[in-house]
């Protein structure tokens, strides 16, 4: 019974449904108001009597004229559909569904009413356009279940009692065929509706997909065209932003900058505090940058430490370098990462569409040129692109892969600059000095291609070549120390410390007779590495020195923590010393202060007797220069020690 009823009962619940329903049936609605007005006026013309006009023309004629109204009205709804909201559209269906109702038994009971008057041709007629009227109903409104089922049973069950008796019981035929069509109509709406349903339910469920998959598109996309650890558009999303400005030809002059961004010193962070504290930096930074990047920019991380800001605009070049200075200094604003405070530097490029040439594609690698500019004049500034800029940076290109082959083809050379006993002036010690004399293109001093090494990672192999080299020489020179200097870059390494055993195993050299060089700047950025490894290198029985020292801010209680064998006073320190000098002391200060420590004393860069003889009276241990020598090859070092030493035989022999 409940199953009967919920055939008869109206469910709006489903707005979609409901909308579909009444996109559908109101396409029909002006059809069958059109039908029902047909029917009335064909049993009006057969029914007319001027003796019972309100019955014959009256009550027909008033129902046409509504329902050409209601007919007009459904005619403008299926172009407001759209607009009208889902509460609107299920009170138009259930007031749809009374009306159907309350219409179809106005008509019929109409009909019932004139009936009688009529002739049997009128009443034949009259009952054909009944049983048409109620058909037509039924199959306008079949989308809509409930008012089709109401209106059917409402046709039905009337004329079925007034037709089976009226007259004898002449139509019961012509009713039991009435109530067949019925269920049938019954019968085919519910399936009808049921298919409909569905119809509309799949679609709705494929729109839902279809969201769900362009929904899901624009994540892919958006995954793809930003950076996953700050949330900036990426290189392919700067690339095609960079794209659309090339396809249009009407970019004036001075209208699109370029600045490209590298973090300095960022590569060290992630070594020493590993790759989670640098990631917190980048999006530290990320956040500061696009903070200050005006609101007709475009911010991307187009790499690890790099970023790039396309700006557009008039004076685009120099809001570029305004927004330059002022990034530089937001970036090397410090860090606090799990109590550790992080600081980095920045170097920016900067190219803007002043020339012809200037496309937008090429403006990314004229500012990559270049920050790549500033990265070799120091760092930590803002350069506008240059066309010197490009020679320079093919020929560090060029250098670059002339390294590799030369250290293939043995080009590389080895020469050793003496150290002597700052008292005796023998010579105690050598130290190792990378030279490229067989270079091809010619000589290449050190200053042009070891910082090019370091920053491409050759200094590996390089410095190896040296330690390995060095020796292997220095052991056919009897007793002498050899001092290495070694890159930040291998020091950075964790498996330098094998590799420095390997070598001297491998050449059978005294670890009591090498001694490792490290920069101060590197201890100062690095000290828990130079603890450990310098602890690890003095176990095996070297000595490690602090070189360049003077040139830093190495505190006392540092040399004190690492333990140091030797310091070398860098050679800048040593310009104007001269006998009371405020240099002299300051010097002095140094050797009083590293003799204190138990730590030896070299002096590097000694060109005159005068400096080496205040540097005497100072108490520094050994001393080296050009006065004592120039970096010479193992050959040239061997003469000149067979020479020092016979002197000193003859000084000996005269003595006595």
């Amino acid at each position: 019974m409940r199953a009967l009823i919920d055939l008869f009962r109206l469910d709006t619940s489903d707005a979609e449904l409901a909308r579909a329903q009444f996109k559908s049936f109101s396409r029909q609605m002006p059809l069958l108001y059109a039908i029902l007005v047909c029917n009335a006026l064909a049993i009006t013309i057969t029914y007319a009597d001027v003796t019972a006009p309100f019955s014959t023309l009256v009550a027909p004629l008033a129902m046409c004229a509504y329902a050409l109204q209601r007919a007009l009205w459904w005619w403008r709804q299926p172009t407001a559909a759209a607009t009208l909201s889902d509460a609107k559209i299920a009170y138009y269906i259930r007031r749809t569904c009374r009306l159907a109702v309350i219409m179809t038994l106005a008509f019929e009971g109409w009909c019932m009413w004139i009936y009688p008057a009529g002739n049997a041709y009128a009443k034949g007629n009259l009952t054909f356009f009944l049983g048409l009227t109620e058909v037509s109903t039924v199959f306008c409104l079949m989308t809509l279940r409930a008012a089709a089922m109401r209106t059917a049973v409402a046709c039905t069950l009337p004329f079925a009692l007034y037709f089976s008796w009226v007259d004898q019981g002449q139509w019961l035929a012509q009713t039991i065929v009435l109530c067949l069509v019925s269920t049938g109509m019954m019968v085919v709406t519910l399936r009808y509706n049921e298919a409909f349903s569905q119809l509309v339910r799949s679609r709705a469920t494929l729109r839902k997909r279809q969201l769900e998959t362009e929904k899901l598109s624009e994540e892919n996309r958006r995954i793809a065209f930003s950076d996953p650890l700050s949330g900036l558009p990426n290189r392919r999303e700067l690339l095609a932003r960079l794209d659309r400005l090339e396809s249009r030809h009407d970019l004036p002059a001075n209208t699109l900058a370029v600045l490209f961004i590298d973090l300095d010193g960022f590569k060290a962070v992630n070594d020493e505090h590993g790759h989670q504290a640098g990631d917190a930096l980048i999006r530290s930074v990320c956040l500061r940058l696009s903070q200050h990047c005006p609101p007709h920019s475009t911010l991307a991380r187009v790499g690890g430490d790099e970023f790039a800001v396309v700006i557009e605009g008039p004076d685009a070049e120099s809001s570029a370098l305004i927004l330059g200075r002022a990034l530089l200094e937001e970036i090397a604003l410090p860090v606090l990462v799990d109590r550790h405070v992080l600081q980095v530097g920045g170097s920016i490029g900067v190219a803007a569409n002043t020339d012809v040439e200037g496309r937008p594609r090429e403006l990314l690698r004229r500012a990559d040129t270049a920050m790549y500019h500033v990265k070799t004049r120091g760092k930590g500034q803002v350069a506008v692109y240059d066309v010197g800029f490009d020679e320079g940076r093919l020929r560090r290109l060029t250098i670059e892969a002339q390294i590799g082959r030369g250290l293939d083809r043995g080009e590389f050379e080895v020469f050793y600059q003496p150290i002597v006993d700052a008292q005796s002036g023998a010579i105690v010690s050598v130290e190792a000095l990378l030279r490229w004399p067989r270079r091809p293109e010619g000589p290449l001093p050190p200053d042009e291609f070891i910082d090019i090494a370091e920053a491409t990672g050759q200094i590996h192999p390089l410095g190896l070549f040296v330690l390995e080299r060095a020796c292997r020489d220095a052991a056919l020179l009897d007793g002498l120390k050899l001092s290495v200097n070694v890159s930040p870059a291998q020091f950075r390494d964790p498996a330098f410390e094998r590799q420095v055993m390997h070598v001297l195993e491998q050449t059978r050299f005294p670890p009591s007779r090498l001694q490792l060089e490290i920069t101060e700047g590197y201890l100062l950025a690095n000290p828990e590495r130079v603890v450990g490894a310098v602890e690890s290198f003095k176990a095996a029985g070297m000595s490690v020195a602090l070189d360049d020292f003077g040139t830093g801010f190495t505190s006392i209680h540092y040399l004190r923590s690492y333990g140091f064998s030797h310091i070398k006073i860098d050679k800048s320190l040593l310009t104007g010393l001269a006998p009371g000098s405020k240099a002299t002391m300051l010097v002095t200060g140094a050797i009083t202060l590293a003799c204190g420590l138990d730590m030896q004393v070299i002096a590097e860069g000694v060109e005159s007797e005068m400096q080496a003889n205040l540097l005497r009276a100072a108490g520094c241990h050994e001393l080296q220069g050009y006065l004592f020598g120039r970096p010479m090859p193992l050959e040239e070092l061997q003469r000149a020690r067979d020479i020092a030493r016979r002197a000193a035989g003859e000084t000996v022999r005269l003595v006595g």
